[in-house]
């Protein structure tokens, strides 16, 4: 288990840092400075080790504020919009102010009302946090970043949290869905292997035919030259 402080980096020198983002934090524990020993109830600690999580760095800027840092998509590494990550060891009745602070993005649906998902061990199904505890802005503080800032009170101890983009759709319930399509037998529906992805996933290329009584022939494919 990663144990670390940290500090508040200086205004306008946050990054330099898009190079100190590396992978996921793994159960990512934040101390307070100078703070030696075992963490205690209210140290929070962060993992985004699960698929479609994405949290590459946190900073500690006060006792109730942390600056979270998203990593970038795998192919486009200017892009940085998604994240997905957990919280726990909270103290009930917790107060925070979570700073997602280097969006790629100008313009997002988070100024017109859109609020970050969550969801607890105890409370399953996923909810949206209330707009009124939602900011997105352009902050001096980040290089002029937009900066998306939320307020949340952990209220359970033992539950762990969780806080997302919007609805995670992993790959692997995607998987289970094209799964159980195919275990139908379904005339009119095809699916075979186009390729992988970078980490070896498989790409699926689905074809749904027009006609029900078609017979499928993967040279009449014309959704995509990969599949002849």
């Amino acid at each position: 288990m990663a144990e670390r402080s940290q500090t508040a980096p200086e205004a306008g020198n946050d990054m330099g840092n898009d190079e100190a983002i590396g992978g996921n934090v793994s159960k990512y524990i934040v101390l307070p400075t100078g703070y030696c020993g075992q963490p205690k109830k209210g140290h929070l600690i962060f993992d985004a080790c699960f698929e479609s999580g994405n949290l590459g760095r946190v900073d500690q800027v006060s006792e109730f504020e942390y600056d979270l840092f998203i990593r970038p998509d795998t192919c486009n590494p200017r892009f940085r919009v998604w994240f997905n990550f957990t919280v726990e060891n909270v103290k009930e009745s917790q107060r925070v102010i979570f700073n997602i602070v280097n969006f790629s993005k100008t313009k997002s649906l988070y100024r017109d009302g859109m609020a970050p998902m969550v969801k607890s061990t105890s409370r399953p199904k996923w909810q949206r946090l209330p707009p009124k505890n939602v900011y997105y802005y352009r902050c001096p503080d980040h290089r002029k970043n937009y900066v998306m800032s939320f307020a949340f009170c952990f209220d359970r101890e033992e539950d762990i949290y969780q806080f997302a983009y919007c609805y995670p759709y992993t790959y692997t319930r995607f998987q289970h869905y094209l799964d159980s399509l195919q275990k139908r037998n379904m005339d009119y529906f095809f699916r075979e292997q186009l390729g992988q992805s970078v980490v070896y996933n498989k790409r699926p290329c689905c074809v749904l035919l027009p006609d029900p009584f078609q017979v499928w022939q993967p040279s009449e494919c014309s959704s995509c030259k990969n599949c002849n």
